[in-house]
């Protein structure tokens, strides 16, 4: 089965609107037309109409990296799936490991957000990992597939190959440790079987499932070659376009 690779930026708080505009022209220059791969840049909910603008009639992809469940209401400070699809976003990131951690964000809480993302026709990464702790006391896979179980409840079948997944080992992000190429793959293989379990075979064999722990080009070409690895979700990596732009051409390059 062969699955389209996805490098997406996730700029996370960085970048006012005209730092941004200015990444991505640098990056749309290199790359804009780029088909082959699945690219996607999520900058800050200030930097998207202006992003937005300078993506029209690229082939890379506007994502964002948060929102809300709820449609509208009294909540203070959040964004909705229908606000985004104004200003032409089609992928959101969602259960990222610093909103778990910082803003105590639970399974049920991400899967409400997954739904109503799928119920707005917006692509949802769904982030899954586990903290060095977690890791050190073996219980990586058990916190994964609670992770996707629970971040996956009544998505249909249908529904799941609009669904991406990113593993992000929450001890290597931003901290310049890696997880080895066979720890990476031992996982995706694991989320692999996972949505077996859940979905068949053949929806399983469809959904990307993305690397989300530091990736950069020095080490992009031997994770992307592995059978379950379909891309990244890129952080420090994707604030600068020649990194970015190096990893989407590895993406292009994996066999």
């Amino acid at each position: 089965m062969i699955r389209k690779k996805v490098i997406a930026g996730n700029w996370k708080m960085n970048k006012t609107a005209a730092d941004g505009v200015a990444l991505t022209k640098d990056i749309v220059a290199e790359i804009g037309r780029e088909t082959g791969v699945d690219v996607v840049v999520c900058p800050p909910f200030t930097a998207l109409e202006s992003v937005a603008h300078v993506l029209e009639g690229q082939a890379i992809k506007l994502g964002a990296q948060n929102m809300h469940p709820e449609k509208n209401g009294a909540y203070t400070g959040e964004v909705s799936a229908e606000m985004l699809r104004t200003l032409y976003v089609t992928h959101v990131i969602l259960g990222h490991s610093e909103r778990r951690a910082y803003f105590a964000e639970t399974d049920a809480f991400i899967n409400k957000k997954v739904l109503s993302a799928l119920a707005n026709q917006l692509k949802p990464i769904l982030c899954v990992g586990e903290t060095l702790a977690e890791r050190e006391s073996g219980t990586t896979l058990a916190v994964v597939q609670r992770q996707v179980e629970g971040g996956l409840q009544g998505v249909t079948p249908e529904q799941l190959t609009s669904v991406i997944i990113a593993y992000e080992p929450v001890w290597a992000i931003g901290t310049g440790k890696v997880a080895t190429t066979e720890q990476a793959q031992e996982v995706h293989a694991y989320i692999r079987d996972l949505l077996t379990k859940l979905y068949g075979a053949a929806l399983a064999q469809k959904v990307r499932i993305l690397y989300g722990g530091s990736m950069k080009p020095s080490n992009a070409v031997e994770l992307l070659a592995q059978k379950d690895i379909d891309g990244g979700l890129i952080g420090g990596a994707a604030l600068e376009a020649r990194s970015f732009v190096e990893l989407v051409k590895a993406a292009g390059a994996a066999k």
